[in-house]
């Protein structure tokens, strides 16, 4: 009966996963929450949100390439025009200037391209620091940290530039952690089982990302 249900949840890993899960919550505790914690006490609201600005526009080339391989010129011209205008008015993207003008921010991964081009998300995984992917979405982040970002080819093109990558990558991380963390928190209050809650919330995100934004058919409603 458990397998048939781990299976229905298209969670076949799920005893491993829930482990996954309690050992990245003591890292959480322990360590990850500390920090974000120590970041906006010395960074305010506004200068956090620069930041997060600042790395989204550095991510721009690996949405740009994505848009392409999806088929999305129109939303690849966006893009673009987003990564010059606020990197040639906004100080390099901390500041939203695209946004202002009305053209909307936009994240495609190659995750979502192999979805796109009909790769199954296959199953689901919960990755200690990470957090919750799918198989397929794993692949695709390997794929854009080692092959589509521009910024990991010039950093390991240098040879003595690998700490940008390290860098960039560490502040992405403390970025997303920061913009997560809150709506994480009301999410495991309203929930019985955080864990299911957790990994229903990450597919319906996913689901709407690789929609680009469009409703879904009606069978996702009755889920």
């Amino acid at each position: 009966m458990a397998r048939a249900a781990y299976e229905e949840n298209n969670d076949p890993l799920e005893p491993m996963n829930r482990a996954m899960f309690k050992v990245d919550a003591g890292i959480d505790k322990a360590l990850i929450r500390p920090v974000i914690k120590g970041y906006r006490a010395v960074v305010p609201a506004q200068g956090r949100k620069g930041i997060d600005n600042f790395l989204n526009n550095i991510r721009s080339p690996i949405t740009f390439i994505n848009d392409i391989l999806q088929g999305e010129i129109t939303r690849a011209g966006q893009t673009l025009g987003r990564m010059a205008l606020n990197t040639g008015v906004g100080f390099f993207g901390f500041f939203d200037v695209a946004e202002k003008w009305g053209i909307e921010d936009h994240n495609e991964d190659f995750g979502q391209t192999l979805a796109v081009w009909g790769v199954g998300d296959g199953p689901y995984v919960y990755v200690p620091l990470l957090g919750p992917t799918t198989a397929r979405d794993g692949i695709g982040f390997g794929i854009d940290a080692f092959l589509t970002d521009p910024l990991a080819w010039y950093s390991r093109g240098t040879g003595a530039m690998n700490w940008v990558e390290w860098a960039y990558f560490g502040s992405a991380y403390i970025d997303t952690k920061d913009v997560t963390m809150d709506p994480l928190d009301e999410l495991k209050k309203s929930s019985l089982d955080y864990y299911a809650a957790l990994r229903s919330s990450y597919r319906q995100i996913r689901a709407k990302e690789i929609r680009n934004g469009a409703p879904g058919p009606m069978e996702d409603f009755d889920q």
